[in-house]
């Protein structure tokens, strides 16, 4: 009989620069902007966008960003992305599991090494992104098939689809963020969602005439939709909304993080924050369901500078939700996303009263 295949997890997340000062900031950037999926332009024009214009200018206003939420343990989305595969060891201990980042480091190969050595031929990859995303998700896989095909023995894939409407991941983030609804009673939450360029959204859509057609064009998720990036936001959003009981008059999406001059999703939140305090909103409780750690589009941008914009367009205060982190909820909701992937350990045997069919009639 043969051994049976060692199973081992590697949860991907996006990656982080290894300190926050400009060198270390540029180095980071040049290879996140440099994939194609990223800044899906022509390689010429994303040379001269990345070389003479971003990164001469870009990585000391990033660096002072991340100085202000980089804490003992480093950035904030690698400590917890650690923590997070401690946590998950302790809860499934009959696999291994390691992290990696799709830039920067620990990456994507030394992750998949640290498994191969401990024997795990069959590997349940886990890209941290619940909504689907070609500039995120699809750059993860494209990388890890790329990577897993390097060694002389490859190991065996099995990829984690995105878990944006999976009861398990709706839940973790219901029960991290209902007590911080109850003890701030938010006047309005408000569902922060990463921002994509227009075009990256009308690209997922294979009939080209779906995808930001229309006003209610994410309002249900079928055939031409389905990988769509803002439809899935909106799934998460509305399953959230309900599962936390809130109204829909109480809440809201939007979306932050755009980058040049190009058409970006709407509604923006830094736009769609101020509005909320010129109609009176004076408690917003901001989630940001799109990232499973807390990092710095959560803590600089919405903490700090998004409650910044807030209280001077008038309201009085704004609450970030923690994300999922390594909270108890989301290790548990984790470890059923992943052993719902994972495959069979061993083939079921054939009933002795159940024989095979003929091959031919």
């Amino acid at each position: 009989m043969r051994p049976e295949p060692k199973l081992g997890v590697l949860l991907v997340n996006l990656g982080t620069p290894d300190a926050p000062r400009a060198p270390e900031v540029r180095r980071y950037l040049r290879e996140f902007l440099s994939d194609p999926r990223v800044l899906d332009i022509g390689a010429v024009g994303r040379w001269l966008l990345l070389n003479l214009v971003i990164l001469p200018f870009r990585p000391a206003r990033s660096a002072a960003a991340y100085r202000t939420v980089w804490g003992p343990g480093g950035s904030p989305l690698l400590y917890h992305s650690r923590r997070l595969t401690e946590a998950l060891r302790a809860a499934m201990p009959d696999v291994d599991v390691e992290l990696a980042m799709r830039y920067g480091e620990p990456s994507l190969q030394k992750g998949l090494d640290a498994l191969r050595v401990r024997g795990c031929d069959r590997i349940v990859a886990v890209p941290l992104y619940p909504q689907y995303a070609a500039s995120s998700t699809g750059s993860t896989v494209e990388a890890l098939y790329r990577a897993a095909g390097e060694p002389w023995n490859t190991p065996f894939l099995t990829i984690v689809p995105p878990f944006y409407d999976h009861p398990a991941f709706i839940d973790a983030l219901a029960r991290v963020g209902a007590p911080v609804l109850e003890d701030f009673r938010p006047d309005h939450v408000l569902f922060s969602f990463h921002g994509l360029p227009e075009r990256q959204v009308k690209k997922s859509d294979p009939s080209g005439a779906h995808c930001l057609a229309r006003p209610d064009c994410c309002d249900a998720i079928g055939v031409n939709n389905r990988n769509c990036y803002r439809a899935h936001c909106v799934a998460t959003a509305g399953a959230l909304r309900d599962r936390l009981g809130l109204s829909r008059d109480a809440t809201s999406i939007a979306f932050q993080s755009r980058l040049g001059r190009t058409p970006w999703i709407r509604p923006f939140t830094d736009v769609e924050l101020v509005e909320l305090a010129r109609r009176g909103v004076r408690r917003l409780a901001v989630f940001c369901p799109a990232f499973v750690a807390d990092c710095l589009e959560t803590l600089e941008e919405i903490g700090i500078r998004a409650a910044e914009s807030f209280k001077a367009a008038g309201g009085e205060d704004l609450r970030l939700v923690p994300c999922l982190n390594d909270h108890p909820v989301w290790v548990a909701a984790l470890a059923t996303i992943i052993r719902e992937s994972a495959p069979q350990r061993r083939a079921l045997p054939v009933l002795a009263d159940s024989p095979a069919p003929p091959l031919s009639a």
